[in-house]
């Protein structure tokens, strides 16, 4: 007589095995209370080292860096460490890092389901934007979403970022990853029709004889995504910095039917002297300008700095100083002002 089989739902199961592979490839950080001694901050860097290496190792054995799991456990492991060194002392650090984890252990094992298939609102995040849900959802279900997975994988992570941000501190903290999640959707939605996938849509064309209307879009750019640590040229432009910069034209290209100018302003932290961190906010606006003027960008330009001036994130009572550097992160940026006509 053969034994009785009880199929479990998918869900169930699928519930069952990400807890398993969630156990069996874990990073734990220090709990936040202990994060204001220089061992702690190096064991959980040792931490996020090691599951960077475990990346590096697969993409090594052949799994693509474009790869949908793959990337979103790098997402997952870059969004942790980010408000990690932003001092965050919530559950946020450890929950990211934990999903990254889980992907890349599946990966290791060739585990199925991966728990990549899922984004969770890790820390009961907000969930923001069902419109960027869904569109997203329909680059996932299309035939182009080959070549768009890389950038559907960070998008979906930076959602729930910024659903992190607005339940902890609001809208005008999870606001800059919003404006990351939209720049990746805009990304993925170009290299989806240009794999054959759906075409980005048409923009819309104007009444006759109706007066064009001028706007102005706002966005930021976070200066340590952008150059290598106090560095200001050309030449110290991160990778990440000039395929930032690209995301954010293509988000324009998109949004705009014409831009008429872009104002570029470059601020500091408070670290160091007035009298370093002025010119170095002026290289760094005057930079992304030279960038963008060699991508082929032909409207007018301009670029300033203005040092240390207006503060995002005051950090007071922040240390050690490593973890009061990542905090003032957000005062670390280049400004952008797009004036132009929308599509």
């Amino acid at each position: 007589m053969k034994p009785t089989i009880i199929s479990r739902p998918r869900a169930v199961l699928f519930a069952a095995m990400a807890v398993a592979v969630q156990g069996a490839f874990a990073q734990t950080l220090s709990a936040p209370a202990q994060r204001i001694s220089d061992q702690a901050i190096v064991a959980d860097q040792a931490g996020y080292k090691a599951l960077q290496q475990r990346v590096k190792a697969l993409n090594d054995k052949g799994v693509p860096v474009n790869n949908y799991y793959l990337s979103k456990a790098q997402c997952w492991l870059d969004v942790s460490l980010h408000e990690y060194t932003r001092n965050d002392r919530s559950a946020f650090p450890q929950q990211a890092l934990e999903q990254g984890a889980a992907i890349v252990g599946a990966l290791e094992t060739g585990a199925t389901p991966n728990p990549g298939d899922q984004t969770p609102l890790v820390n009961d995040a907000a969930k923001l934007r069902d419109d960027l849900w869904a569109r997203f959802g329909g680059v996932k279900a299309g035939a182009g979403f080959a070549c768009a997975a890389q950038k559907v994988a960070c998008g979906e992570v930076e959602l729930v970022h910024a659903g992190n941000e607005f339940k902890q501190q609001g809208w005008r903290h999870a606001n800059p990853y919003i404006q990351i999640a939209e720049d990746q959707l805009q990304a993925a939605q170009a290299s989806a029709a240009a794999c054959g996938g759906a075409p980005v849509a048409a923009a819309v064309t104007p009444l006759p004889g109706a007066a064009p209307v001028v706007s102005v879009e706002k966005l930021t750019l976070a200066a340590d995504a952008l150059f290598r640590f106090d560095k200001s040229g050309v030449a110290d432009l991160l990778p990440a910095g000039r395929a930032r910069i690209d995301s954010m034209m293509i988000k324009l290209d998109g949004v705009f039917a014409q831009v008429s100018s872009i104002k570029l302003t470059g601020y500091t932290d408070r670290l160091g002297t007035e009298a370093y961190n002025q010119p170095l906010s002026e290289k760094r606006a005057a930079t992304v300008r030279a960038y963008l003027v060699s991508k082929g960008f032909a409207g007018e330009i301009v670029s300033e700095g203005k040092g240390e001036a207006d503060q995002v994130e005051a950090c007071t009572g922040v240390a050690p100083r490593a973890a009061l550097i990542g905090c003032l992160q957000p005062n670390r940026r280049v400004e952008v002002e797009v004036t132009g006509i929308k599509r």
